[in-house]
């Protein structure tokens, strides 16, 4: 058997927790260091998976271990400097979404990982849920023929800031955190798009960013899309955190429905994710989708190829991100490649 990579993970939040129950499910991977700057939050999360070695500074750490990975599970404005440190390093990356808060930060990222000759893959985990990868798998197996419309739809009323309290505090909430997921799915599911409009609402008078969003993006290879997010809708039952999708193409039709039920060219079928040993309802489906995105990541380093979510690729996603936000404020069309 081949020797596990060894890895460090720099963040101990909420959501890495979930990277460190799957890291210690995949056998191809051995995380030895934790870095955070909250010691007591360190602590805990180091005696929660037996992690011995523990470091406050992340550069003290690329100092003392010997790494072939970092997973950065640290919130957007520390991104550029941890991945140019791991490039520096000459380690392979995972980082969390978002990637960057800019674009200019982003290609800055991609092209020093790709200087290293390392590999770099953005944590972008939704297109990796199993069934959204269903659905993913149909499309690009041609089943529906001719894809012309398509909508992917994300709205909830879950308590998303008892968990993240951050995300109540920035300008930017729901196409930032939630919408990157599934205008990355669209990509996933048309390919990249060449034009995009947004409109934003802020409904949730406690947070300072938009909790509701709706794009429609012009994809190249002639697909329409609708994107629409929203943390503001009361819905019975409840239906967080599943992403709902209507596909229309030449040969067919496809729903992803309420409950993981797909209604598809090959029947009914039931998609209900695996609940792991260590996952809870209703987070399950995204759990899964880390162990997935995880071991994706060890296969392309091994395989030596890129990941399918490589921060190259990301930039696309970034950029229908970005064109959002500035359809949102101008009220108009934005042609995606001049950004």
């Amino acid at each position: 058997m081949p020797q596990p990579l060894i890895g460090a993970v720099i963040g101990c939040g909420f959501f890495a927790q979930n990277q460190l129950h799957a890291w210690a499910d995949l056998p191809g991977a051995k995380i030895v260091a934790l870095c955070d700057r909250d010691p007591a939050r360190l602590a805990e999360t180091a005696a929660r998976f037996g992690i011995a070695r523990t470091y406050t500074d992340a550069g003290a750490m690329f100092a003392a271990e010997r790494l072939d990975f970092v997973d950065i599970a640290t919130t957007v404005a520390s991104h550029r400097p941890l991945v140019e440190m791991a490039a520096r390093a000459g380690v392979h990356v995972i980082c969390q979404k978002p990637f960057a808060s800019t674009m200019q930060d982003a290609r800055a990222m991609v092209q020093a990982v790709e200087a290293a000759g390392k590999t770099l893959m953005v944590h972008e985990n939704f297109r990796w849920q199993s069934a959204v990868r269903r659905v993913i798998d149909i499309v690009r197996a041609g089943d529906l023929g001719e894809v012309f419309f398509g909508r992917i739809s994300f709205r909830s009323g879950y308590d998303v800031f008892s968990g993240q309290p951050y995300l109540a505090e920035g300008k930017r909430f729901i196409i930032e955190d939630l919408g990157i997921h599934v205008l990355d799915i669209a990509r996933a599911l048309f390919g990249d798009a060449t034009r995009l409009a947004a409109t934003t609402r802020r409904i949730n008078p406690a947070i300072n960013g938009e909790d509701v969003a709706t794009m429609l993006l012009t994809h190249q290879g002639g697909a329409t899309s609708v994107v629409d997010c929203s943390y503001a809708t009361r819905r019975v039952p409840e239906t967080f955190p599943e992403s709902l999708i209507e596909i229309d193409g030449s040969k067919g039709s496809l729903r992803l429905e309420a409950g993981y039920r797909l209604i598809g060219p090959h029947g009914v079928e039931d998609l209900t994710p695996p609940l792991l040993p260590w996952a809870s309802k209703p987070w399950h489906n995204i759990q899964e989708s880390v162990l997935l995105i995880q071991r994706h990541f060890l296969d392309c380093v091994a395989a030596g190829v890129p990941p399918e979510t490589s921060g190259a690729d990301n930039l696309q996603t970034l950029a229908l991100v970005e064109a959002a936000y500035l359809s949102a404020a101008e009220a108009r069309m934005v042609d995606v490649a001049l950004l």
